[in-house]
């Protein structure tokens, strides 16, 4: 699913669920509510791992996101495949790992997709390199690569929702 006008569920799933996809999460949730849309979205992570469940974010990518003005509420959870197919909408992995893992678990094609499939910066890559489709995971690294994280996470988002609102840009009466 390339054309995101229908989407209004969004399940960001990374490896733990304490790096990457809780502040893809609290980004979507900070800027669709800026734009005047949250509530007509169901946002959540999840983990293909289940190493953190019931844990809150990393404690970096909560400084990184305070930091820029996000706030971060979400728990570590596993993906739950029984139920998390038919829920939402859209999956969105940070790796092509991840996107193997969603897909094994038996995730439709059509609902699963690497997350920067929608970043600006990738998608002018003139060589369509597919390591360039993927968010580092900054958990074994240093500060950088959280801030790398969150400018790859906020561009994407903001051109996702650029692309799901292009023509509605606030809540009905």
């Amino acid at each position: 699913m390339s054309d995101l006008s229908r989407v209004r569920s969004v399940l960001f799933v990374c490896l733990g669920n304490i790096c990457r996809s809780p502040l893809a999460q609290g980004v979507m949730e900070e800027l669709s509510a800026q734009r005047g849309v949250r509530s007509l979205l169901t946002i959540e992570s999840c983990g293909t791992g289940a190493w953190h469940v019931g844990e809150p974010p990393d404690p970096r990518t909560v400084e990184v996101a305070q930091r820029n003005g996000v706030r971060l509420s979400s728990r570590a959870r596993q993906l739950a495949p029984a139920t998390d197919f038919a829920r939402f909408d859209l999956l969105l992995a940070m790796d092509r790992r991840n996107l193997s893992s969603i897909l094994r678990a038996g995730c439709p094609e059509h609902k699963a997709l690497l997350f920067r499939t929608f970043d600006p910066i990738a998608r002018a890559d003139p060589e369509n390199d597919p390591w360039n489709l993927e968010v580092p995971d900054p958990y074994h690294g240093g500060p950088a690569g959280f801030d790398d994280s969150f400018a790859m996470v906020h561009r994407t988002v903001q051109a996702m929702l650029d692309e799901m609102f292009a023509q509605d840009t606030t809540e009905g009466p």
